[in-house]
């Protein structure tokens, strides 16, 4: 029996045509799966008394995000709170992340939700990672959700472990987190 070699274009050609609508789907980093919080026992932050926990490993900044999301979790929904001044009397969505992320020095100025489509790296982030689209975005720290509602109930900054749908968002995350 004998095997004839495929000249290299065409194994190319073949490969790039395999390869090209999967890259579609990467290169827009939206999201596919709804966001589900999975608890890993030392690896994940933990909701206790409506609070966050970073394990004690976790890297600094992830701890410096935690605490500052805790120092507003609570307060009220207010639109475009968190922007004109970082520290404000209640929050929009894009106003708590942007805080999380300005105290936890990862973030130099407040941004509006359709902004964060480009913050950072693109994908999902071992500690952090950040769902933004235009109207509205939110952030999961370890795993555990901070958001400022879901289906209208229009609640100020909660950690939750709730699951959302993350179809149409961008999936970006801070560098090295």
């Amino acid at each position: 029996m004998q095997f004839h070699r495929s000249p290299r274009w065409l194994v190319s050609a073949v490969t790039l045509l395999a390869i090209l609508p999967l890259a579609g789907c990467v290169s827009r980093g939206k999201a596919r799966e709804p966001y589900r919080y999975q608890l890993d026992y030392g690896q994940s932050v933990i909701l206790r008394g409506g609070r966050a926990v970073a394990p004690r490993h976790a890297p600094a900044a992830v701890h410096r995000i935690v605490a500052a999301a805790n120092r507003i979790v609570g307060k009220p929904y207010k639109y475009g709170g968190g922007h004109a001044r970082v520290e404000d009397t209640g929050y929009d969505c894009s106003g708590t992340v942007s805080y999380a992320l300005i105290k936890s020095g990862l973030l130099g100025a407040p941004l509006p939700s359709r902004s964060f489509r480009d913050y950072g790296k693109r994908g999902e982030g071992d500690w952090v990672t950040v769902y933004a689209r235009d109207g509205h975005t939110f952030m999961t720290v370890g795993g555990l959700r901070l958001d400022t509602g879901y289906r209208g109930d229009g609640r100020g900054p909660t950690w939750t472990t709730r699951p959302r749908p993350t179809k149409g968002y961008f999936v970006r995350h801070p560098a090295g987190l």
